[in-house]
């Protein structure tokens, strides 16, 4: 036993031995292996790999700045496909208010292989080009000259920032796999920070304990990953990075001059901190700056949700979204009247403070967008959201507006807005909500054609859209009509032509053209063989992913999807035999899917529809999806052969 317990022993002793030796904050030499590197060991068909990664923040226990340093080297496989890298972009924040980052130094390296030795090109500073990204952040971008299948890019940049708050936060996983990333963060010990972990991976090195670094008593924070594989996304998956490993600390306190200053918020914390703000409470709380702006006949309704529905049209038509995300405004109310253009916050509040006015029950709903991520309830902290949406009370009814969208109706809202989860401000206390989209989203697709005694095919097609399908669809015209009309000509393999999109009385987005193909059908003898939904067929299977299904399933709104073709069939000609009918269920009534073909007089009727009962589904509904979605890709393959009489 005792010899069993030495051994134990050495091996404990061995491995903290061995712990120990890692060195934090240590980029090693650059060498000419570096270059020769043919490919990574981590993923062979990486087109780009971290040699090497660190991010480094530190409190200076002097000036109370928050110092942040960055350090990259980068081995590029192939240039046409590691754009990400090819450019450095370095945000820099300004409240406004006198406080603001500054970039102190930037140094970085092109590193090429030349007659077997390394050759170097420093980026020039005259390569650095700034642009303003909005009222409070502007970005310095540097272009890698160079650059080539095999070079390493190597940065280092270092910033300096008042805001010690929230700490920025940083993935550990990216598209690119890693041989080495580190996190590390040194604050004085009586700076204490809340370390919030997402995620599934596990540090190979952690050091969490006190030091004396930088000529103070601190508390630091270190960990490393090694040989990170490149995060692989899935397929309705809302925003991936929710499920990536990311660390961000908060300070959760401060202990100066014997006092004891907490910062961890609740919920109500953040309202109370809202209620008053010139920037977003008390632009909506002053009747006296919009009540002359509201419409009489509005103000003469009695039906309270026709009321407001009116004041939100009213707003929405009036005002126009910058493509600014926010929930405190940009410019104010008073200055929005003037430009008719502002931020998420400008024309939300505004339209909460007309509801108000209107004697609504209006608050103020924070959310996070989806490109933001998910709030973490466990971890209340305004910095969680950047975007405020409008809600008014009836009886036990919450109704939904943003009019950011011109598009939008009450409960419609765009994509952006639907995450899970908002945060509710009532004039007495803080609620975090569901925001979840029950209202179905439809899609129709008809289709009337004609075969041809030549062979083609001609006719007309039509796609319209409800819901948030015709939200989307209309902004995307909107943002380009020419590339919204080119879609069609790209999507379906025939030539379209007299493209015309227009919204209809009903709200519908409707896009009607004529079509005509001389690919659509197969003459086999005497046979002419043709898929009765012409161009509309199934092509793919979304739901092919052969790995365990990881992640929730999301669609942003439930679904409807019909396509329904008409087909007269030419004279002379008959049906020799249709493709099988087919109904398809799960047991909870979630998911459906049918596919009917009918011969009626001398025209062939197919319609293929499916339905979606919610907006997301956890990820053991895979296998259901993946079974339908096989049934709808049989049934729509399946082809029809007409005969002569």
């Amino acid at each position: 036993m005792k010899k069993i317990f030495l051994v134990l022993c050495v091996i404990v002793m061995s491995s903290s031995v061995f712990a120990q030796k890692h060195e934090f904050l240590k980029m090693p030499k650059f060498t000419i292996e570096d270059l020769k590197k043919a490919k990574s060991n981590i993923d062979e068909k990486a087109p780009a790999e971290i040699l090497y990664r660190s991010i480094h923040y530190r409190v200076d226990p002097y000036n109370g700045q928050l110092i942040k340093k960055y350090a990259y080297r980068v081995k590029i496989y192939d240039k046409d496909k590691s754009e990400d890298w090819l450019n450095l972009d370095i945000s820099l924040y300004d409240n406004n208010t006198g406080s603001r980052e500054i970039l102190n130094s930037v140094k970085a390296y092109v590193y090429n292989l030349e007659n077997d030795q390394i050759a170097e090109t420093r980026v020039d500073k005259s390569s650095k080009f700034k642009s303003k990204e909005n009222k409070y952040t502007t970005v310095n971008k540097f272009a890698f000259p160079n650059i080539k299948n095999g070079s390493v890019i190597e940065y280092q940049y270092e910033v300096t920032s008042p805001f010690l708050y929230e700490i920025p936060l940083i993935y550990m996983e990216l598209d690119t796999p890693s041989m080495y990333s580190e996190y590390v963060l040194d604050a004085p010990t009586n700076m204490s920070y809340h370390i919030d972990f997402t995620g599934s991976l596990t540090p190979k090195h952690k050091k969490v304990g006190d030091e004396f670094l930088y000529g103070a008593d601190s508390k630091t924070y270190r960990f490393a990953y090694e040989n990170l594989k490149a995060f692989k996304a899935e397929k309705f998956v809302k925003n991936s990075d929710n499920y990536r490993t990311k660390i961000r600390a908060e300070l959760h306190s401060t202990f100066f001059n014997n006092g004891l200053k907490t910062y961890t918020s609740t919920w109500e914390d953040i309202r109370k901190k809202l209620w008053d703000h010139e920037e977003f409470g008390l632009q909506y709380k002053k009747d006296r700056l919009v009540k002359d702006l509201i419409p009489k006949n509005i103000s003469e309704e009695k039906d309270e949700l026709k009321k407001a529905n009116s004041i939100f049209d009213h707003v929405k038509n009036s005002y126009t979204w910058n493509q600014t995300y926010g929930f405190y405004t940009e410019n104010g109310i008073k200055e929005l009247n003037k430009t008719k253009t502002g931020n998420t916050g400008d024309i939300n509040l505004v339209l909460i403070n007309m509801l108000r006015t209107e004697h609504l029950k209006a608050y103020p709903i924070l959310i996070s967008t989806v490109k933001n991520g998910y709030v973490n309830l466990t971890f209340p902290n305004i910095g969680n959201f950047n975007y405020v949406i409008a809600a008014i009370e009836i009886g036990k009814d919450i109704y939904l507006f943003d009019a950011t969208s011109k598009q939008a109706k009450e409960g419609i809202l765009p994509s952006r807005v639907w995450n899970s989860n908002g945060l509710l401000l009532r004039d007495d206390k803080a609620e975090v909500i569901s925001l979840n989209n029950i209202k179905m989203s439809y899609s129709t697709h008809t289709t009337k054609a004609k075969i041809n005694p030549d062979g083609t095919v001609t006719g007309q097609y039509q796609d319209d859209d409800e819901g948030l399908f015709a939200l989307n669809a209309k902004e995307n015209f909107d943002e380009n009509p020419d590339k919204y009309k080119k879609q069609y000509k790209e999507n379906f393999s025939v030539d379209f032509s007299n493209i015309s999109s227009r919204v209809l009385d009903t709200g519908e987005f409707r896009s009607t053209m004529n079509f005509e193909s001389g690919n659509l059908m197969d003459n086999l003898g005497k046979r002419k063989i043709i898929n009765p939904l012409l161009f509309l067929h199934q092509t793919t299977n979304d739901f092919d992913q052969q790995e365990e299904r990881k992640y929730m399933i999301d669609f942003i709104s439930p679904i409807s999807k019909t396509k329904i073709v008409e087909i007269e069939i030419p004279e002379g000609y008959d049906v020799a035999d249709l493709p099988k009918s087919k109904k398809i269920v799960t047991e909870d009534k979630e998911i459906s899917y049918s596919y009917v073909v009918e011969k009626k007089e001398n025209k062939i009727i197919t319609v293929s529809k499916f339905e979606i009962a919610s907006a997301d589904y956890p990820k053991e509904y895979y296998p259901a999806f993946k079974q339908i979605w096989k049934v709808i890709s049989d049934s729509e393959n399946q082809v029809m052969s007409l005969i002569k009489k």
